[in-house]
């Protein structure tokens, strides 16, 4: 992993990190809190032996000393002199107990001796301290005085007692969320790169082109807003999301251009990924250039266009296969200028059938003739095979993936299916793409001079009427959108190379 993959998976993985780093926090909180207190009493000892008269016997004496200070050490964690502190003081524990609460060090090449008691209480630790230096003193005296009643080889003496200690040093708290907030972030970097190298998901536009073999049309942004109004009103709408559909329609116009498609499906791998509300906005994105669309819904199963778009749902497009109206009596207005609906009408016992019959082909024929452009709107391939069908008998098939929600082996499987029934796939359109991170394709739009968004519309008004008196201007810009050369030219291409020859 390159440090600029590192960087991306960090900033479309943050929450991650810091989610991990604030259980370690508030976990390093609660060990602290639930520790119980523990107050630290200590007394320092000094060794000495029986000094001689030479130089030589005084560094012996001393050497002497030192090597008596490691087993004193030893002696002082040892559980006979822990016993005969309880003992002393009447403390209701056990030897082992104290043991492990008594600790002592001796210094490198010195004579002396630091003992440490941990308690609860901090008059008890500074008790236990004292007593357990005062009982090592006589111990030592009597281990170290010969038989006979002789002068001892050695001596312990209290250099320094114990006080009563004014705080606990357990629990660290400081310590502990620093050690909390560091671990953390190393869990956090740790999770967060573990869940990148196991994500399946479909996040970048060389894997989408990698796993459809067909060029990416477009990429739609997250627009929660897209949740209360599905339709995007273009006349008066320049939002990013509107932008992103415009550019959509014009990759469009530039895909196939010998044999352009005019009968195009939309579908999905698996439900929730953004089709019907793409389905709609490219349709209104066509209309908006002075195209009649028609816009087709092809889901027999859950259908959807009527709620969006406020229409007669009984009456549709099963309706008119069934014989019950005709298609001029099926075919409905919308508020939008340019777009007309068919809906899906009464949800049929066999759609598949229905959608795979003669009368299907027919009439999707017959729509070609009355309108510019027909966008169906079909079913998730592998859901059902009722988007496959109809791909079947289209110009071409648009397929979406949502971005970190599509798995790569479910948009495999679904680009399987059609190519199985040799549906030709114009491209593949990234939806619902965050717009900060660094995995996002952001774009922005600079206008030079206050009034180029109203030069444009007054471009696009000019366009319109010279259009409505039988001019047609090839540089119309409603025709051919060119604010990205790059990606139509790369759909352009890809789609040249995956087109069969009819």
């Amino acid at each position: 992993m390159s440090l600029q993959d590192f960087v991306r998976v960090m900033r479309s993985r943050w929450l991650t990190v810091c989610l991990t780093i604030v259980i370690a926090v508030l976990g390093a909180t609660a060990i602290s809190l639930l520790t119980t207190p523990l107050y630290q009493a200590s007394t320092r000892l000094f060794v000495s032996t029986t000094a001689g008269s030479s130089v030589s016997e005084i560094y012996q004496g001393n050497r002497f000393s030192q090597e008596r200070v490691v087993s004193y050490a030893q002696l002082l964690t040892g559980e006979t002199l822990a016993q005969r502190t309880i003992d002393k003081l009447g403390l209701d524990m056990s030897a082992s107990a104290l043991q492990q609460n008594v600790s002592a060090s001796a210094k490198l090449d010195t004579v002396l001796i630091d003992v440490h008691v941990l308690d609860p209480s901090a008059v008890q630790a500074r008790d236990i301290a004292n007593t357990l230096s005062d009982e090592f003193v006589a111990m030592v005296r009597e281990l170290e005085t010969p038989e006979g009643g002789m002068r001892p080889d050695a001596r312990v003496v209290v250099e320094q007692r114990a006080s009563i200690p004014d705080s606990p040093v357990v629990p660290k708290t400081t310590r502990n969320l620093l050690l909390g907030l560091v671990l953390g972030a190393l869990l956090g970097v740790g999770f967060a790169v573990l869940r990148e190298l196991l994500d399946n998901t479909v996040k970048t536009r060389e894997n989408l082109e990698e796993i459809t073999g067909a060029g990416l049309v477009g990429n739609i942004p997250l627009d929660k807003e897209r949740r209360k109004q599905t339709a995007i009103s273009f006349d008066s709408d320049n939002t990013a999301i509107a932008e992103a559909f415009r550019k959509v329609r014009t990759n469009l116009q530039f895909l196939a251009v010998d044999n352009p498609p005019r009968v195009i499906v939309v579908t999905s791998s698996m439900p929730s990924e953004g089709k019907s509300t793409t389905a709609i906005n490219i349709a209104l994105a066509l209309a908006e250039a002075e195209r009649t669309v028609v816009l087709v819904d092809g889901d027999m199963r859950r259908p959807t266009l009527a709620k969006y778009l406020d229409l007669v749902g009984p009456v549709g497009f099963s309706t008119v296969l069934s014989g019950g109206a005709s298609l001029d009596e099926a075919l409905q207005k919308t508020r939008f200028p340019g777009l007309t609906v068919l809906t899906s009408g009464a949800i049929p016992p066999n759609p598949s059938e229905l959608l795979g019959s003669q009368s299907a082909r027919k009439l999707l024929s017959e729509l070609r003739t009355k309108f510019d452009y027909v966008i169906v709107d079909s079913t998730p391939l592998l859901a059902v095979t009722d988007a496959a069908i109809l791909a079947a008998g289209a110009d071409g098939v648009l397929i979406m993936a949502r971005f970190g929600q599509t798995k790569r082996d479910q948009l495999a499987h679904a680009v399987a299916s059609l190519e199985s029934v040799g549906a030709p796939l114009l491209g593949a359109i990234f939806t619902m793409m965050p717009t900060r991170g660094g995995s996002s394709y952001s774009y922005s739009y600079t206008y030079y001079g206050s009034d180029s968004i109203g030069s444009a519309r007054s471009s696009n008004e000019a366009s319109r009427q010279g259009r409505s008196e039988g001019v047609v201007d090839k540089n119309d810009s409603s025709q051919a959108n060119t604010d990205d050369v790059r990606p139509i030219a790369e759909v352009s291409r890809s789609v040249g190379r995956r087109r069969k020859p009819e």
